[in-house]
């Protein structure tokens, strides 16, 4: 479903990483590994169709996503490093926003990632660990074929790591894909490498 064919990324005048090829189908999950600064963040933005590669393609189902960005953008759920939460709003409030966008049910999102009891607290007094879990739960409201996923266990403890584990399964038993860049092991088994 998902096939990257010889990226290449430059940054200035550096080379990130060049001739870089996967094919994932459904199912399947990817862990984009490697030192800071060797492109991992980047690869997500190129498969996100949010930056293009100096070099290669982005496929879907074999048709390249820089052909139809929008039909791109809304197969796929990007987590960057910003949880992007609206501190004013409350936990509930933050997820109805997305829900007015993709459809789901927030309160079942909120109980997979164990908020559910902080529903109405403004998102701001939320520690950061908290935060990331609300971000996440964004993941649970609605399918996508495509989850890009940067440093998804960021600032989560063990516990929370833990839960992540459950959301991923399941999407992947859907026929979903995960591609996540990290430092730290996810609870994906059966998961693919590429180190950059």
């Amino acid at each position: 479903m998902l096939e990257a064919r010889e990226l290449s990324c430059l940054r200035g005048e550096r080379v990130v990483f060049a001739g870089r090829s996967f094919a994932l189908p459904a199912g399947a999950a990817l862990l984009l590994t490697g030192a800071n600064g060797a492109g991992k963040s980047t690869m997500l933005r190129i498969l996100s169709g949010l930056l293009r590669p100096a070099e290669g393609a982005v496929l879907w189902r074999g048709g390249d996503i820089a052909a139809d960005p929008s039909a791109h953008a809304m197969r796929l759920r990007y987590l960057s490093h910003q949880d992007a939460l609206k501190p004013a709003l409350t936990v509930a409030e933050n997820l109805e926003l997305f829900a007015a966008l993709w459809g789901g049910e927030v309160e079942p999102a909120l109980e997979a990632v164990a908020l559910a009891p902080l529903a109405d607290l403004p998102a701001r007094v939320l520690s950061s660990g908290q935060k990331r879990r609300l971000a996440l739960a964004r993941l649970a409201l609605a399918p996508a074929a495509l989850w890009l996923l940067d440093e998804p266990s960021t600032g989560l403890d063990a516990a929370s790591v833990a839960r992540l584990g459950p959301l991923l399964a399941a999407h992947r038993a859907a026929g979903g894909i995960v591609v996540a860049a990290t430092h730290l092991p996810l609870p994906l088994p059966d998961v693919q490498e590429l180190r950059l």
